[in-house]
């Protein structure tokens, strides 16, 4: 995983994906905790486009849209950076964490691929309550 942008080496840069903050209250994890229990000092960053995920599914109704209301709250406490590129959302998170030289927090399983292919690690839930270090 890269170095914070200060160059500290024992700082882990990681972005998190929208449905890692959907997960957060689906699944019952305080997301941002387990993360630095995993990984130690972490920089958390959400992309722009996470965020606007985010918004519109919370301007629904019912669980999903009170779990993406949540999902921003914790996003909130993160660092927003602008998107990397054009195309879908997914496209634009690959990109972003190819720029960062990042993993990134997803149980999306094609995103999570995507990922991995390019040599970034993942962190993604195992089982309901526990999230794994995932590399190839």
């Amino acid at each position: 995983m890269a170095t914070d942008r200060d160059g500290n080496a024992d700082r882990v840069t990681i972005l998190i994906d929208t449905n890692a903050f959907l997960m957060a209250s689906q699944f019952k994890i305080d997301l941002l905790d387990e993360l630095k229990w995993m990984l130690g000092s972490v920089r958390m960053v959400v992309p722009e486009i996470v965020i606007r995920e985010l918004e519109g599914l919370a301007r629904g109704k019912g669980k999903h849209a009170a779990s993406a209301r949540l999902g921003l709250l914790f996003a909130q406490k993160c660092e927003i950076i602008a998107s990397s590129g054009q195309g879908t959302p997914d496209e634009q998170i690959l990109m972003s964490a190819k720029d960062l030289r990042c993993g990134v927090v997803t149980n999306d399983r094609r995103l999570r691929d995507q990922v991995l292919d390019v040599g970034l690690p993942v962190v993604s839930l195992a089982g309901k309550q526990k999230l794994e270090l995932i590399r190839r």
